[in-house]
């Protein structure tokens, strides 16, 4: 057994002014702002289309048809931008890792494949 030094790097938690983690506070935000623009977007369509059917421009049923459309049209968008903003929040955290030097759960992965394969080599040269 060899005596080695283990080298601990200790760093600081950097926070905001109220006491909390900006990278939390950033994917807080942008959930938020996605469910706000979701609630706006439908209050704002039905206005309108409430304005159409009062005016006789089209028919009820088509006017609910068409809320229902811009909805799920809506949804749709709204899920991509989520999905987009979890990718961004991921990359994010990937680098805040790599900072810290920590291993990310694909480092980890990678590990136990390489130590399976030397295992496996290990059993095989031992029969």
């Amino acid at each position: 057994m060899t005596d080695e030094t283990v080298d601990i790097e200790v760093t600081e938690e950097v926070l905001d002014e109220n006491g909390h983690n900006p990278m939390l506070e950033m994917a807080r935000k942008v959930l938020l702002a996605s469910i706000g623009v979701m609630a706006l977007t439908q209050e704002e369509a039905e206005k309108f289309v409430n304005k159409l059917i009062e005016r006789g421009e089209i028919a009820e049923k088509d006017g609910r048809k068409l809320i229902k459309d811009v909805m799920e049209k809506r949804k749709r968008k709204v899920g991509e931008v989520q999905v987009e903003a979890e990718d961004e929040l991921d990359k994010r955290m990937e680098e805040v890792l790599g900072r810290m030097n920590i291993a990310s759960k694909s480092d980890i992965e990678s590990l136990n494949r390489k130590l399976t394969t030397l295992s496996k080599k290990l059993d095989d040269l031992n029969k």
